[in-house]
């Protein structure tokens, strides 16, 4: 089938032409990524759903943009937030279904879920109204089952002339090719490498083979990156690699062995964001581990080791922290109410 016509069934189902913004020939330039999302092999999983059908695969998301929120968010690491925040992309229904997540108004995949289905056109006015407010980057949150819609993000910013540093914000169950595809695209990764214990990672998010493919994923990056991170005369990341892990209580060990993989097959130069932050949302307040905050001991056990072996760059949190990152996404802004 030519390219043409199927650019053009994309744009009948997505929208009209917006000719404020676009050319026609940009219109079906931009939106020919989507068509993979017909036979959709984007993360791990390899559904091969047919997303432009009802017949939808493990994220039960379609061919639409479907986000949470697009908003100016200044989260855990400076770098990530400059002076003005970063214009954060919080994609919904996360091919990850982690039982204690953070963002669950959004992320769960068999549910109603607080989400907007926008048209391209209302997602990248929405992202030029955040940069015009001073931000300079764009971060796509949860991004791995919308890698197309990324892909389409991205170039449409550069035929509006917009060039910010675009963060790819990813839980890491990810492809190893498909984050080798960005390398010239995507300035900064943030990945957040959760488990060293793929049994740990079937449990609480239902995450087959994580272990694997994301230590794979997180290996690409490093290649691409490496340990330094550049910054801007602001302070503001330009280019690198952050890794987070976000402490659980009762699973220390795991954490140790998350470091000591970073540590052994990365480098103990690599910036990491080692994050106390866990708070318990309602779907787990009665789960015999995950029902309670985590314990100072706990995290001061994991620091220690943070130190044992060696980090020197990165970001570390206090115990109060989970007070400062509980997110509202029944508001417009869901950070700021």
């Amino acid at each position: 089938m030519p390219i043409a016509y199927i650019a053009s069934q994309i744009m009948d189902r997505l929208a009209p032409l917006p000719t404020a913004l676009f050319t026609a020939e940009q219109w079906h330039r931009l939106l020919t990524p989507l068509e993979v999302l017909k036979n959709c092999t984007q993360c791990p999983r390899n559904c091969k759903a047919d997303r432009s059908s009802d017949k939808l695969g493990f994220c039960t998301s379609g061919m639409e943009f479907s986000v949470g929120s697009i908003c100016a968010h200044r989260g855990e690491e400076p770098v990530i937030s400059g002076q003005h925040g970063i214009c954060n992309i919080f994609f919904t229904r996360c091919n990850m279904q982690c039982v204690y997540c953070q963002n669950w108004q959004i992320s769960r995949r068999n549910a109603t879920i607080e989400e907007n289905k926008l048209e391209l056109v209302d997602i990248i006015s929405r992202i030029e109204a955040v940069l015009d407010t001073g931000c300079t980057a764009v971060g796509f949150v949860s991004p791995s089952h919308f890698i197309p819609q990324v892909r389409v993000i991205i170039n449409a910013l550069a035929a509006r002339g917009r060039n910010p540093v675009f963060v790819f914000n990813t839980s890491s169950y990810d492809k190893a090719e498909t984050i080798r595809s960005f390398e010239d695209s995507i300035q900064v990764y943030l990945p957040d490498l959760k488990y060293m214990d793929d049994r740990l990672a079937k449990a609480y998010s239902d995450t087959p083979g994580y272990v694997e493919h994301a230590t794979s994923a997180i290996k690409e990056m490093y290649r691409q990156k490496g340990a330094n991170i550049y910054l801007d005369n602001n302070g503001s990341i330009q280019f690198g690699l952050v890794i987070r892990h976000l402490v659980l209580p009762g699973q220390v060990e795991n954490s140790k062995a998350v470091l000591r993989w970073i540590a052994t097959e990365l480098s103990p130069d690599v910036h990491v964001s080692l994050m106390s932050q866990y708070h318990p949302i309602p779907a787990v307040a009665d789960h015999p581990r995950l029902g309670r905050m985590l314990n100072r001991d706990e995290y001061e056990e994991v620091l220690d080791e943070f130190e044992r072996l060696g980090f020197h760059r990165g970001w570390v949190q206090e115990l109060d922290s989970p007070m400062n990152y509980r997110p509202d996404f029944t508001f417009e802004h869901p950070f700021e109410r």
